[in-house]
Formats: C-alpha cells, sequence, structure tokens
C-alpha cells in the first residue's frame, strides 16, 4: 500500500489552525529562530541544497528567487505568497492554508529574512471567505507569541504580514496581473523584463511564490536541505501535494515524493468509483493534460512529465470514468478560458474563442477533417506569442486530448459527415 510523506501537510487535521500554541509544540517556528542565528547566506545555502523547485506549476527553484532579490540594493522589499488557487479541480492550497497557516507564515518569514524584506502579503483567492478569518486569527496569534511583527525572537528581525484579496480573477494566479491587483489596478499581466525579483510591488524588488512551496521552507531550514533533497527524484526534490478528484473512489488531497507513479497513486485511491471503467486522467488542472489509460505508467515529477507531453503542473489527478465524453470536457474547459481570459492579448483574447468554437463545431456534428490542423496551428500561435501562462497553456487540453483521444475527434467528424 502506497504511503503519504507528509511534510507540507504534517500539521493538517493534527492542531488547531488558529492556535499558536498547538503549532509550536510540533515544532513550529523553531526553523525560523535557527535562521536567525544563521547568516542570510547560510540560510539561502539551505535552501539551494534542498533543490526546492516551485509547486504553483513553473517549477522554478526558489533559492536562485531569493538569491536575486537578495542581491538587489533597496529600501523595501516584499515576500508574496500566491494562494490565489483558481485551477479548477486544485484544492492543496486551501487544505494547507485552512488546516496550518503558521506553517506558511513561517516559511515566508524564512524568505523574508534571507531576501532583506520586512513586509509580506497573503492574496487569497476570493472564492476562499471562510479562510480569511482563520489567516487573520493566526497572524494575530503569532504577533501576539512575538513570533511575527518587530524584533522577532530578539533578533532586530522585522518581518509582519497582511491578508488581501483580489476581485476573483483566474488570471490573478500570474505573478504580473497579482501584484497589479494588489496595488488596485486591473488584474492584467505585464511584460517581463524587468521580472518581480527586481522590480515588482510598488516598485520594489519582491518574491513571489506558491502556498506549497513556503510551507516546505521550515522543515527545510529544521531539516537541513540535504535532507529534502533525498525524498523524491534527483532533479525534482521533495513531495508533492496532490489533488485526487473527478470520478476516483477516494478523493482527497494527499502527499507523497516526487516521482511517485501515477497509477500506484491511482490505485492507493481506489480506482474508478462504482466499478465503472477508466477513460482516462486530466492533470495539472484545466490548463493541463489529458491522457489516456495507456499512458497511466508515468512518474510524477516535473522533468518526466514534461518529457511525456505531460504538466504536473498544480497537481491535479482528475479521473475521468468512461461515461465522460471528452470532447464535452474540452468544450467546457475553453468556455472556461474564454470566461477567464483577461483580454490583453489578441493571441488568447481571439484564439480561445476560435478553438472553442471549432469544438463546438466538431462536438455537433459539424466539424472537418482539417480542423483539426487548424486546433494545430492556432495552439502552436497561442503557446508562442500569448503575453501570460494563461494563453500559453490553455490549449494543452485540446492538443493533448487531440493527440491521445484522437478516434473521439475522427468518430464525431465522421458521424457529422453521415448525417
Amino acid at each position: 500500500m502506497l504511503e503519504e510523506t507528509r511534510i507540507v501537510l504534517r500539521n493538517v487535521d493534527e492542531i488547531d489552525p488558529v492556535s499558536i500554541e498547538d503549532y509550536r509544540a510540533r515544532g513550529g517556528y523553531e526553523a525560523l529562530k535557527k535562521a536567525l542565528s544563521m547568516t542570510r547566506d547560510e540560510a539561502l545555502s539551505e535552501i539551494d541544497k534542498s533543490a526546492l523547485r516551485g509547486r504553483g506549476g513553473a517549477g522554478f527553484p526558489i533559492g536562485k528567487k531569493l538569491s536575486v532579490t537578495k542581491a538587489v540594493d533597496a529600501d523595501q522589499k516584499y515576500i508574496i505568497c500566491n494562494a490565489d488557487e483558481g485551477e479548477p479541480g486544485t484544492n492543496k492550497d486551501r487544505v494547507v492554508l485552512s488546516g496550518d497557516p503558521n506553517s506558511v507564515f513561517e516559511g515566508m518569514a524564512i524568505a523574508a529574512y534571507i531576501a532583506g524584506a520586512a513586509k509580506g502579503f497573503v492574496y487569497l483567492r476570493f472564492e476562499y471567505p471562510y479562510i480569511f478569518p482563520i489567516l487573520e486569527q493566526a497572524l494575530e496569534n503569532a504577533r501576539k507569541a512575538g513570533c511575527l511583527g518587530g524584533n522577532i525572537f530578539g533578533s532586530g528581525f522585522d518581518f509582519d504580514i497582511s491578508v488581501v484579496s483580489g476581485g476573483g480573477a483566474y488570471v490573478c494566479g500570474e505573478e504580473t496581473a497579482l501584484i497589479a491587483s494588489i496595488e488596485g489596478k486591473r488584474g492584467e499581466p505585464q511584460f517581463k523584463p524587468p521580472y518581480p525579483g527586481v522590480k515588482g510591488l510598488f516598485g520594489k524588488p519582491t518574491v513571489v511564490n506558491n502556498v506549497e512551496t513556503l510551507a516546505n521552507l521550515p522543515q527545510i531550514i529544521q531539516n537541513g536541505g540535504e535532507w529534502f533533497a533525498n525524498i523524491g527524484v534527483p532533479n525534482c526534490t521533495g513531495t508533492k501535494v496532490f489533488t485526487l478528484c473527478g470520478n476516483v473512489a477516494r478523493p482527497g488531497v494527499a502527499e507523497y515524493p516526487m516521482g511517485t507513479n501515477l497509477k500506484d497513486i491511482f490505485e492507493a485511491h481506489g480506482g474508478v468509483k462504482d466499478g465503472k471503467d477508466l477513460q482516462g486522467f486530466m492533470l495539472g488542472g484545466q490548463s493541463g493534460n489529458l491522457i489516456n489509460p495507456d499512458q497511466m505508467d508515468l512518474p510524477m515529477d516535473i522533468d518526466t512529465c514534461r518529457a511525456r507531453d505531460a504538466i504536473l503542473g498544480t497537481g491535479t489527478i482528475m479521473v475521468m470514468d468512461d461515461y465522460c465524453e471528452i470532447l464535452d470536457i474540452v468544450e467546457n474547459i475553453m468556455s472556461f478560458f474564454i470566461h477567464e481570459s483577461c483580454g490583453k492579448c489578441t493571441p488568447c483574447r481571439e484564439g480561445n474563442i476560435r478553438m472553442h468554437e471549432i469544438i463546438h463545431n466538431i462536438n455537433a456534428g459539424d466539424g472537418k477533417l482539417e480542423d483539426l490542423d487548424t486546433l494545430e496551428e492556432l495552439a502552436e500561435v497561442m503557446q508562442i506569442t500569448s503575453l501570460c501562462a494563461l494563453g500559453q497553456n490553455s490549449s494543452y487540453p485540446v492538443i493533448t486530448s487531440l493527440h491521445n483521444f484522437r478516434d473521439d475527434y475522427l468518430k464525431a467528424i465522421e458521424r457529422g459527415q453521415r448525417a
């Protein structure tokens, strides 16, 4: 039986999430104390040794982000926790924030010490209003205990955190759109460079990282970078928190070492529910990819997934049974992206609409074989020319479904031609 390895989820369901006493009884804020006893370079070295990569989807090493901002001379720097978990089918950050918020606060404080920041923000997803009071109460209790605020643990280090929220725009999960939203501007992606690490929030150097990424930092500092690097696989260390959803027998959030096989995770959660047959999986969220059962033997780490034309993304594993219609699913996904596109760049604004039209026509029996080539061409243009990841990645479910479930498209076209 596949066993979980809990690092990020170590305290979830074990403590009262707003209790600073519960968190500290399980070793909470000891890592921050340890970091403050080290030089900033020594603390950064442990993060580098861990080889921790971002868990929000892009997989960029957090040590590199911290080192860039650390090297910039500025009178103010910021740490932002990206808690704008807008990917349908993904619930991992919600579970961490509502079950163990102090692990994220402690991770932000460690990142702030290394980078030289004094202020942090948690950008909370608009659709998670019930988490807001949990975070506010947990922050207040941490301040009263001297774990956040001024002169933390008598070290002379100051760092405090505020919780903010946008208006529910999916695109604000992109870091520059998120920053614009905090500044009170329209949440739209900005051209890069400059990157936020050099010029971010209010024009100041800013480190933006995902909830899950930051929650790893206390354990890395406490146990050492080499300890973390020995979990998972060489190029993708540590664990990943997965969201099991859809037609799976035992849905939920679970944490396994990077590189754990998809087949093993699927079987550990009971396979397809109600005894139905497996149609396939959607991996990484709505902007991820669709794979068929023949592709299930897949180590779930960033690089292996990329090498096999798959996406680890946010760690979503959505199971589809044989009652699911692939074209219905893809058409629905494209409707979502049309709604959520900010409209700033033409490839995303127009490309998603055109893709939806073509898929709808095929699904309705009005498709042609040449439509499949048009979808391929549109996807390539969108991936190359879109301003942000929304437009760059929204075509992935279309293209991967076209490659991995091509018969579904051909049968729909054939049905229309016979009618």
